[in-house]
């Protein structure tokens, strides 16, 4: 068994067995057929699964690498981007160098269509796509972890409870980025454990304590560097999951504590793929190339590249008008935009406010506003 088999993504050589391992997986059927016909499923459910597994077999002939596979995927993600957003800007690719492989470190707002607009960015300006890093805790069923494995993502043991155990999971992971980055394989992984439900993205330094942690002995900032780090900041006009992450906050708040319902991360996942976003903008920062003394410095690096450069919509400052905090300085924002786009972005505001429980309108609204806390704040320490 190689250093790095219980975390790595598939390679070209194990595409076809397990292909044939999901095309033959009758809970991936099952799943299949309730979100695409939920009805009908019901009546004739052995049916349809076998109908799905024919169109599956004919979609899936000739897939014997991962670079075809992904391919093949291409068009479908364009047509779900395409869905469920009114517009998808990028900006910042010119800074990235042909050939060069890349640490994208991102802030995280939803679990599959962060990295999902990443790639579709890099793919489409000609750039190999990164791996991914997922967390275990989203691969309960052997078909997920198979479809992320297969899509270069690698598995992130947050699961662990055992301090040795979090510690020798952490050092391969380490060692696997190293590995990956000296392969020519980029990466990408977010700023910090789970989503940031409340709006707040902030880099954990210990992430990049772990960046380093195979290569002890070594000058940091050195390591830093050869890393090519670069931050990534994705906004979204309206998230998708915004109600189910304000339910979670207020429960946690009230309750202290919160645990999910069984399926949740599937609904998440679900959600967060098919649902309105309105405009996106993803921003590729510029690799970190300073002598930083510790890990607290780089993080910091990173977030002034990440919150200075998160594109800011109408759903932002009005979430701070309803919180009744907009600094004076900012009461013309409105200016910023066309008045057709802000009558129509106040309407949906105030529709989708209105269908949140009045004791989780608060944790709603902090997702929106926050965004617009962090930039003021970072500019006043410039």
């Amino acid at each position: 068994m190689g250093e790095f088999d219980a975390i790595r993504p598939y390679d070209d050589a194990e595409v076809p067995v397990v292909m044939e391992r999901l095309l033959s997986d009758q809970d991936l059927m099952q799943m299949l057929a309730v979100y695409r016909f939920p009805r009908l499923s019901r009546w004739c459910p052995g049916l349809l699964k076998r109908a799905i597994q024919f169109g599956l077999r004919r979609e899936a002939r000739g897939i014997r690498c991962v670079d075809t596979l992904q391919h093949r995927i291409e068009p479908y993600l364009d047509r779900l981007i395409e869905s469920s957003t009114l517009q998808v800007t990028y900006s910042g690719l010119e800074h990235l160098r042909e050939g060069q492989a890349y640490l994208f470190l991102a802030n995280h707002r939803d679990i599959a269509m962060d990295p999902a607009f990443v790639n579709y960015a890099l793919y489409h300006a000609g750039h190999p796509t990164p791996r991914v890093a997922i967390g275990d805790n989203l691969l309960q069923r052997p078909f997920v972890a198979d479809l992320m494995r297969l899509n270069k993502c690698f598995i992130v043991h947050r699961s662990l409870t055992g301090r040795r155990d979090k510690l020798r999971a952490y050092q391969t992971m380490s060692a696997y980025i190293s590995h990956s980055l000296q392969q020519g394989q980029s990466i990408w992984i977010a700023q910090a454990e789970g989503r940031a439900k409340d709006g707040l993205d902030e880099t954990d330094p210990a992430i990049i304590k772990m960046f380093c942690m195979s290569r002890k002995g070594e000058d940091f900032a050195s390591v830093i560097r050869s890393l090519q780090l670069v931050p990534v900041s994705i906004a979204y006009e309206w998230d998708p999951c915004d109600a189910m992450k304000a339910r979670e906050l207020e429960q946690k708040a009230r309750l202290g504590e919160y645990r999910k319902q069984p399926g949740e991360d599937d609904r998440s996942i679900a959600k967060g793929l098919t649902g309105y976003k309105g405009r996106v903008h993803v921003a590729f920062g510029q690799a970190l190339e300073g002598d930083f003394a510790d890990a607290k410095a780089v993080a910091r690096a990173v977030d002034r590249q990440i919150l200075t450069q998160y594109r800011l919509f109408p759903s932002n400052y009005l979430a701070l008008e309803q919180q009744g905090e907009l600094p004076a300085d900012l009461a013309d924002w409105r200016g910023s935009f066309a008045a057709q786009e802000v009558a129509v972005e106040e309407q949906r505001f105030a529709e989708r406010l209105a269908e949140i429980p009045a004791r989780q309108q608060p944790y709603w609204l902090l997702q929106y506003a926050n965004p617009v806390h962090s930039r003021l704040r970072v500019l006043a320490k410039q």
